[in-house]
């Protein structure tokens, strides 16, 4: 698809993480290598090119949930929380990963357009587009499939699976329609609203229902495209 070539060039220099180091020290990423949430971080981060330290929780002892990290870090005791190389910190990774483009504009890959009016708002619809369309149904079908299965050891619920299947595949279908005229979401350009979508597409294709992306022919083209960049196979070496 049009606009391929130039993007392949470009992401062969993408530093894959802990490569290039910050003015003044790490940054501080407290979370979970397999966490989706984690990994949208780590992606961006491998894109700008930024050193840092992953400090993994220990959710099985339920450290996110305790009072020193709710009234500190996370007050509804979730994660990623990133604590900038100043002491700034923040947390919902996609509020993460926007304010990471922000404070770090220049080093590595552009990933919100800032010198175009209309880019930069095709990029903010792109993201709303995975934010509210994409998301809830692919999250819902990962909970169902992978969550209850590995840390409930329950089963699916089949009638459930279905219903999910088919909501993400009818978002699937107006993402075969856009991604046939332009190669990403936003339009010509890789951006960050493509990258948010990498870590909840790869734990669908991974657990048994890549078809959703496989039968579409510009999607899968799509998904080829993004998840073959550097970051994010650096991101997946770390598992």
């Amino acid at each position: 698809m049009g606009g391929t070539a130039s993007h392949l060039t470009r992401r062969a220099t993408v530093p894959a993480p802990n490569d290039i180091e910050t003015s003044k020290g790490n940054i501080i990423v407290h979370g979970l290598v397999l966490s989706t949430n984690t990994q949208r971080v780590l992606v961006t981060l491998a894109e700008k090119g930024l050193k840092y330290e992953l400090k993994p929780l220990k959710i099985m002892e339920s450290e996110q949930k305790s009072r020193q990290y709710v009234e500190g870090m996370q007050p509804f005791g979730l994660f990623p929380v990133l604590i900038d190389t100043d002491g700034f910190k923040i947390y919902e990774s996609r509020a993460i990963c926007r304010y990471l483009e922000e404070k770090y504009k220049g080093k590595g890959t552009e990933l919100i357009p800032s010198k175009d009016i209309q880019a930069r708002a095709f990029f903010e619809q792109a993201a709303n587009i995975e934010a509210f369309n994409f998301d809830p149904p692919a999250n819902a079908l990962i909970r169902e499939t992978v969550v209850k299965k590995i840390f409930y050891q329950k089963e699916p619920d089949p009638i459930k699976v279905a219903q999910y299947r088919e909501d993400l595949g009818s978002k699937l279908n107006v993402y075969e329609n856009i991604l046939s005229k332009q190669p990403y979401l936003a339009g010509q350009v890789y951006t960050m609203a493509d990258l948010f979508h990498l870590p909840c597409a790869q734990f669908i294709i991974k657990f048994g229902d890549g078809d959703l992306f496989e039968s579409r022919p510009n999607v899968k083209q799509w998904w080829e495209r993004i998840s073959s960049r550097p970051s994010w196979k650096a991101v997946q070496e770390m598992k």
